[in-house]
């Protein structure tokens, strides 16, 4: 009979769930720094395009964190890993702003067919970027 949770995957749970947040905060504010529109205000002040694009980024990211973490041989490999799908996700939005010419204006308008583009892209480039990352 499988034991129950021990102290030590407890332990080792809380270091992986810990890296991967530690990763996606991290990843997350580059992304808010970059883009030019601001994210949390325009959210703040009811902007749907840039809540549905916001969302889509934070799932665009977790995902090939969640199989960084999933795949890895250890914490500094799901660590590497993961910082290798933020800068993914932060070329996937300047490769997406550039094709579109005017996406973080748009957004910034509450154009909220620019913000499901954006998160399209992100949450489309987010699983093949992790799908890329298994063994």
């Amino acid at each position: 009979m499988a034991q129950a949770i021990t102290l030590q995957s407890f332990l080792a749970f809380l270091t992986y769930f810990g890296v991967g947040v530690g990763v996606l905060f991290a990843a997350v504010a580059i992304v808010l720094l970059i883009t030019p529109h601001s994210e949390i205000r325009l959210i703040r002040a009811g902007n749907a395009a840039a809540a549905v694009a916001f969302a889509g980024t934070l799932l665009g990211l977790a995902l090939p964190i969640h199989s960084a973490i999933r795949h890895s041989v250890s914490l500094l490999d799901a660590l590497i890993w993961g910082m290798v799908a933020a800068v993914v996700q932060v070329l996937a939005y300047f490769i997406a702003d550039f094709a579109s010419g005017t996406l973080s204006k748009q957004i910034d308008e509450g154009v909220l067919s620019a913000g499901i583009f954006s998160a399209a892209v992100a949450v489309s480039v987010g699983l093949v970027n992790a799908a890329a990352m298994t063994p």
